[in-house]
């Protein structure tokens, strides 16, 4: 961090602390010299028509209950779900290469939910703050590209498009950007870096990792697009948690000149590994979580090696999952189809469907259900469930296109650190030598 003197008062003068409005311009100059606006040739949200909801409050209430971690607060949900007919979700996402089940299948699941409870929902395409983050190695083309991709999954993957809608970072920010980059100014201000860091685990970094003037902005322009958005709720992933209540403590200032109204967090599960003591997946581990490109054989053969002790369900807290079939069985399956068949031979108890996940997690921990027989009948759900998805970039011309470029710069990727491995395996044996 840089420092320097301060002449008048002999202390010392943090540049982060001083020049904050100064780094805030210079990177909205940056980003707009890269705006390309998105080709006007598909209208991403041709099928928005809003409805209202069809169910009683309490229905709407609990059906957004049943897929959230945590909600903060329940009685303020109440309330919105109470005054507004048409709630404003909001999450964000970048576009940031392949698409794992949670974001594809999961995610689905859970905008479904918030739809039929009446609400709409906004997709934030975050590409700006893919660049920020480096994704894409920093390339808007090839993360708009990744955007399309995201975009056209969830279409597939059976998405209740009339009350979804897609908005571009880009696109949205540029529309008024002096409103937009003065909040996020404000928003920066207002808290120190302490805080911000803090707030890293929404890109993914670790606290104590050393981060970019961008990454330390991050936070402020997520917070602002809730703002910006005019979202009652956020809908995003328990990892997402610090930077909402960062966003809530923001409307709470005693100095806060905007008037804003303080958001609903709807936090949602985050999806375990597959592999053993992985409390969540790693893009960067293939075999750690299903992708929504995989085919059958992937999916059999991931599901097939996956950690499922008999008997073991949850950490020793009693929530945490550590069976991270039971997790999918739990989140994806029962979230899909509110039950479960297993398929066995008349010797072991024979055919057997679960209407209710609580009675299967019971007789599984009682030894009622092998392993084997769990994840036979996870294979065919998460198939039934990925296949139209396949089907969709298999017959659909655009989506075909999309799909291949994005596989084309993942294997050129993954070319590039092979030869960085290489390159660095040949200086480290030329130094032994």
């Amino acid at each position: 961090m840089d420092t320097k003197i301060n002449y008048l008062t002999g202390g010392l003068q943090f540049k982060l602390h001083d020049d904050i409005e100064e780094e805030v311009v210079q990177l909205k100059q940056n980003l707009q010299r890269m705006y390309k606006p998105i080709a006007p040739s598909v209208d991403l949200n041709a099928a928005f028509d809003p409805q209202p909801s069809k169910l009683s409050l309490k229905q709407r209430f609990q059906l957004i209950k049943s897929f959230a971690e945590e909600i903060i607060q329940e009685n303020e949900l109440v309330k919105l779900l109470s005054t507004k007919q048409f709630p404003i979700c909001y999450d964000g996402f970048e576009p940031s290469g392949r698409m794992h089940i949670a974001q594809g299948i999961m995610r689905a699941i859970n905008v479904n939910k918030l739809v039929d409870a009446g609400c709409i929902f906004i997709f934030w395409v975050a590409d700006w703050f893919a660049l920020l983050n480096n994704k894409m190695d920093g390339d808007l083309d090839k993360i708009r590209t990744v955007g399309r991709y995201f975009i056209e999954t969830w279409k597939a993957a059976g998405m209740k498009m009339h009350n979804v809608k897609f908005l571009w970072c880009s696109d949205e920010i540029n529309k008024k950007s002096n409103d937009y980059w003065l909040q996020v100014i404000d928003v920066a201000r207002k808290f120190n870096i302490t805080r911000m860091k803090k707030c890293s685990q929404i890109m993914g970094r670790a606290e104590s990792d050393e981060l970019a003037v961008s990454q330390l902005l991050y936070p402020a322009m997520q917070c602002t697009d809730i703002f910006h958005l005019k979202a009652d709720i956020c809908s995003l992933g328990l990892d997402q948690r610090k930077v909402n209540m960062l966003a809530r403590d923001y409307v709470a200032k005693p100095d806060n000149n905007y008037k804003l109204h303080t958001p609903v967090i709807v936090s949602h599960h985050m999806l375990s590994g597959l592999k053993e003591g992985q409390a969540k997946m790693s893009k960067s581990d293939p075999m750690s979580a299903i992708f929504m490109e995989d085919t059958e054989e992937d999916v059999n053969k991931k599901i097939d090696g996956a950690y499922c002790k008999p008997k073991e369900v949850y950490q020793e807290d009693g929530k945490t999952f550590v069976n991270p079939i039971m997790d999918y069985t739990k989140s994806i399956v029962f979230g899909a189809f509110n039950k479960i068949e297993l398929i066995r031979k008349p010797e072991n108890g024979g055919n057997i469907t679960y209407n209710t996940y609580e009675q299967l997690e019971q007789d599984y921990i009682e030894g009622k259900v092998h392993p084997g027989d769990l994840k036979a009948a996870v294979k065919i759900a998460l198939n039934k469930l990925i296949q139209p998805v396949r089907d969709h970039f298999q017959n659909d011309p655009v989506a075909k296109q999309l799909l291949s470029q994005i596989k084309l710069w993942q294997q050129q990727k993954l070319q590039k650190e092979q030869q960085l491995l290489l390159q660095q395996q040949k200086e480290a044996a030329a130094q032994a030598q």
